[in-house]
């Protein structure tokens, strides 16, 4: 199979997991690129729900190689509890591999997430308050702990030393907050330490190995729209979801990648604040999030909910290079009548196809919408393109067309069984 990068074609919660699961089958290694644990990659599977947070999603195939690569910031605790729950599980957790170059998410990392969000007030950016933002601020500003560090006993205690006793200067000074317990925490991260490091090596060359037989899956985490460069700013993660973002740390350069799939629901959910032009706030929108489960993995954040934007779509073709689509969550609009797409948004006297600039869509922006024939049928049962009803595979063929590239593969449900390719369309 080609080496292919997986990513969020919305706001995240795309079920970017699925797909990987999915792809991974025909796969040799798949690499987790970039985000922390503020992501949640559900995969289900006979009948088991496994919710991944840092652990790459193709875990559950015990002839897969799983890297965590150095875009990821890693917090310990999440990384040693997921590694116990899918030992437990009879998961092959000997297959996982951590960058070493990977930072260390620390605990005021997750402090200073919260200082930071209640100090914003009612300009909060709705983060997942799990450390995210601040470890990747450290990075940028060469003041960070990294894996190797955290694992080499010969320099683990000096390093987390200075590290927490610096913070402990801001957490007091700035925040009127208080200290951290600098033995406490040394100790803490000491006992991760001591299971983490069998994971931890230098994963590039595994990778870019791996590459050139074209046998690896590259998993973005969150999705484009919330990119740090090219998502709806302020109201972003801090890393690259995008798919440039494989390039950024796992061993490889853009000619080692052979296609781009974009991962949507065939609705649109966000999380947290931020424009949302197709939201829905009355009783269709509940119908979605409740059939739907529209309930953040991470958060328990019930999610917003709105119509498919076709706007956003092209953005992320553009921007990811996309050559398919895959359209999860067609079962969650059975029963809903008429169903609506939008192509292009109105403001004031100018009506435009394209997404624009932040400022523009924060001053608020009118959706034009299609509307089509919906269905009522259930399809959960489906399993062959044919068989789903007529109108289901018209709007699926109505995306396609507004969106300018193909629709690969479709979802009717949660579990992997309840994914259907599309006859004659090909990553």
């Amino acid at each position: 199979m080609p080496n292919i990068v997986v990513v969020g074609a919305q706001w995240g919660d795309e079920a970017k997991g699925k797909v990987v699961d999915y792809l991974a089958r025909s796969a040799e290694m798949v690499v987790r690129y970039g985000g922390g644990a503020n992501a949640g990659h559900t995969v289900t599977a006979g009948g088991q729900v496994y919710k991944l947070h840092l652990v790459p999603s193709g875990i559950l195939h015990e002839h897969v190689q799983c890297v965590i690569a150095a875009g990821v910031v890693v917090d310990p605790a999440v990384l040693v509890q997921e590694i116990k729950d899918l030992g437990m599980r009879g998961c092959p957790i000997s297959n996982l591999r951590v960058s070493s170059r990977a930072h260390v998410i620390m605990p005021y990392h997750r402090i200073l997430d919260q200082l930071e969000e209640r100090t914003r007030g009612g300009k909060a950016i709705g983060t997942t308050a799990r450390g995210i933002g601040p470890a990747y601020a450290d990075k940028a500003a060469r003041i960070g702990v990294r894996m190797e560090d955290l694992v080499d006993p010969s320099r683990r205690e000096q390093v987390l030393r200075a590290a927490i006793e610096y913070k402990n200067e801001l957490l007091v000074r700035l925040y009127d907050a208080d200290p951290l317990d600098v033995d406490g925490v040394v100790q803490e991260y000491s006992e991760y330490a001591e299971v983490l490091a069998a994971f931890v090596s230098d994963t590039a060359p595994l990778v870019a190995e791996c590459a050139t037989r074209h046998s690896v899956v590259f998993e973005g985490a969150q999705g484009t729209l919330l990119d740090v460069d090219v998502g709806t700013y302020p109201f972003v993660t801090s890393s690259h979801p995008v798919a440039g973002g494989a390039c950024l740390g796992t061993g490889v350069g853009p000619t080692a990648i052979d296609a781009v799939t974009g991962v949507a629901k065939a609705y649109t959910t966000r999380v947290g604040a931020g424009v949302f032009p197709t939201e829905i706030p009355d009783e269709i929108g509940e119908y979605i999030r409740n059939r739907g489960r529209e309930f953040g993995t991470t958060t328990g954040r019930p999610r917003r909910c709105g119509w498919l934007d076709t706007v956003v779509l092209r953005y992320s073709v553009m921007h990811n290079g996309i050559k398919a689509l895959f359209l999860g969550h067609l079962d969650v609009l059975s029963g809903l009548g008429d169903v609506k797409i939008a192509t292009a948004y109105r403001a004031g006297s100018m009506v435009t196809d394209r997404l624009p600039a932040s400022a523009v869509l924060e001053s608020g922006v009118e959706p034009v919408y299609e509307v089509l024939p919906g269905w009522d049928e259930d399809i959960s049962g489906v399993r062959r393109y044919q068989d789903l009803p007529q109108a289901c595979r018209a709007y699926v063929d109505r995306v396609a067309q507004l969106v300018g590239v193909p629709v690969w593969a479709v979802s009717v449900g949660p579990d992997r069984e309840q994914v259907i390719p599309v006859p004659g369309v090909t990553l």
